[in-house]
């Protein structure tokens, strides 16, 4: 599965990268408040809007990623001290009642 993952990855990067190589005339590009860079060439505009569209993608899946983990070393937690219960248990299970404790032989 791994390696599926970085063969689209690859895959994804050498389309983008073709696709950039065969626009390289330039362009204008226009921002908010009619600022404008002049003369860029479409190869940098369009590699730079995926960089910006991936890093805004990998920031997006941080807040999943952090309730993940935080749910997991939960869920870690509670099953030590499942464990550490069922172990008091089986041990307690093993010792022999003390003689105060009356155990019936036959159901009454």
């Amino acid at each position: 599965m791994r390696y599926l993952v970085w063969v689209l990855r690859l895959l994804v990067f050498v389309v983008v990268l073709l696709f950039a190589l065969k626009n390289t005339e330039k362009v204008n590009v226009f921002f908010f408040a009619d600022q404008f860079i002049s003369e860029v060439p479409l190869i940098v505009v369009m590699l730079g809007s995926f960089v910006v569209g991936t890093v805004f993608g990998l920031l997006l899946t941080v807040p999943g990623v952090l309730r993940r983990r935080r749910e997991t070393a939960t869920l870690r937690r509670e099953l030590e001290r499942a464990r550490a219960a069922a172990a008091d248990r089986a041990q307690a299970a093993d010792t022999a009642p003390s003689p105060d404790v009356l155990v019936p032989i036959t159901p009454m």
